[in-house]
C-alpha cells in the first residue's frame, strides 16, 4: 500500500504529542504571503487561525507549497500549542525571537 506523509501535519502532529508550546516551520520564504507572486504580494507577520481559515477558503495558498504549513500550524495550535510560525531556514532565531517570520495565534 502506498502512502503519501506530509512532513508538517507529521511535525505537528509530533509536537502535540510531545506538549510543544511553539511549532517552527522552515521553509524557503521569510513569511507567509497574500497574492504571492503577483503584484499584489503582501507579507503577513501575524494572522489568527480565524484569519488562516479564511485565507485558505480564498486560495491564497498553493496545496503543494505554503497550505500544508499553515495547515500543520492551524491543527498545532487547535490541539493545544501556544503558536506556530513559519519561517525562512537559516533564520530560526530570528524568528523564534519574532524579528522575522509568520507567527499563528489562537485569537
Amino acid at each position: 500500500m502506498e502512502a503519501v506523509i506530509d512532513k508538517d501535519l507529521t511535525a505537528a502532529k509530533l509536537a502535540i504529542d510531545i506538549g510543544a508550546d511553539i511549532l517552527l516551520i522552515l521553509t524557503d520564504v521569510e513569511k507567509v504571503a497574500l497574492y504571492f507572486g503577483t503584484l499584489k504580494q503582501k507579507w503577513i507577520d501575524k494572522m489568527t487561525i480565524e484569519e488562516a481559515e479564511k485565507y485558505i477558503e480564498e486560495d491564497h495558498f498553493a496545496p503543494g507549497s505554503m497550505l500544508p504549513k499553515v495547515l500543520a500550524a492551524i491543527e498545532f495550535i487547535k490541539n493545544g500549542g501556544e503558536k506556530a510560525i513559519i519561517a525562512k531556514l537559516g533564520k530560526t532565531m530570528e524568528a523564534l525571537s519574532g524579528k522575522t517570520g509568520t507567527c499563528i495565534l489562537r485569537a
